[in-house]
């Protein structure tokens, strides 16, 4: 018998530690941390316009053996000590000053990250994995459809700044309220539509102003990301009605109302897959 190919052993993923350098409320709902520090020195970013970070929250009033190693961790420590990880969008990495920007979502004392970065202070520590990512937009689209709330802001604002002049592009944000817009360096040509909440729920105005839009010709690359709910049903119009192929879409739920991040995760990917499935049979 042929001996078998002895397997590498699991190495840990990197995990990065930085400091944070500055913060600033860019919005009722939003507050921008800016890290940075010595630990950023090999940090790098590809070319995806969504590049994310997974964060990780010790566990409260848990020590963690040094130098901080995730398989330690899991092997040493009970489950309910492990750290807690989120996961967040890039807003923007500075290589030259090796600062890393990322905008939170935050409703009060509500969640995990978004109190967090809160109360974050000048100097504190936050550790992170990756980055991940995989869209950018398609140089040989026609136009681009972005659409997505507050979880998705920040990629699609990256992606609207990474846009050449003349690119035709339509972005629907939905947000709380006007005071929830923020300014976006865009290029001519791109039309971002804010829309704001109240007391509707979410999504449904997302939903609504895509549906109407008046399609432009030619190949669209579409970018749509937020509520799952809320992204069934434009993954729906998008893929059922409109006929647009899956290889031109970054479409995915990046949270689920009523459900804990660990919760949503769980689940995220039986649920894709059976909306894949439910949309197949009905195209």
């Amino acid at each position: 018998m042929a001996d078998r190919a002895e397997r590498p052993a699991r190495t840990s993923p990197k995990v990065h530690e930085a400091k944070v350098v500055r913060t600033e409320r860019v919005s009722p709902h939003m507050v921008r941390v800016v890290l940075g520090g010595e630990g950023l020195a090999a940090f790098e970013l590809g070319e995806f316009t969504d590049h994310y970070v997974k964060l990780i929250f010790p566990a409260e009033g848990v020590r963690y053996p040094e130098p901080f190693d995730m398989d330690r961790i899991r092997q040493e420590l009970p489950r309910d000590q492990w750290p807690a990880n989120r996961t967040y969008t890039v807003r923007s990495w500075d290589a030259v000053h090796r600062e890393l920007t990322i905008d939170f979502v935050v409703h009060g004392d509500e969640g995990l990250a978004g109190p967090w970065a809160a109360r974050a202070q000048v100097g504190e520590t936050m550790r992170f994995l990756g980055p991940g990512g995989g869209y950018a937009p398609a140089p040989e689209a026609d136009w681009h459809l972005l659409a997505g709330d507050e979880s998705a802001l920040p990629a699609i604002a990256a992606a609207l700044e990474r846009m050449p002049a003349g690119t035709t592009a339509h972005a629907f944000v939905e947000v709380d309220g006007p005071d929830d817009e923020q300014k976006i360096a865009a290029p001519d040509g791109v039309d971002i539509t804010w829309l704001h909440r109240g007391d509707r729920p979410v999504g449904e105005a997302l939903v609504a102003a895509v549906t109407a839009l008046d399609f432009p010709e030619g190949r669209v690359c579409a970018f749509v990301h937020g509520e799952a709910a809320c992204v069934k049903d434009l993954r729906r119009l998008l893929r059922v009605d409109r006929g647009i192929p899956q290889e031109q879409l970054s479409i995915s739920g990046y949270w689920r109302l009523g459900k804990t991040d660990e919760a949503w995760r769980a689940v995220k990917r039986e649920w894709n897959e059976q909306v894949e499935r439910e949309q197949e049979r009905a195209s």
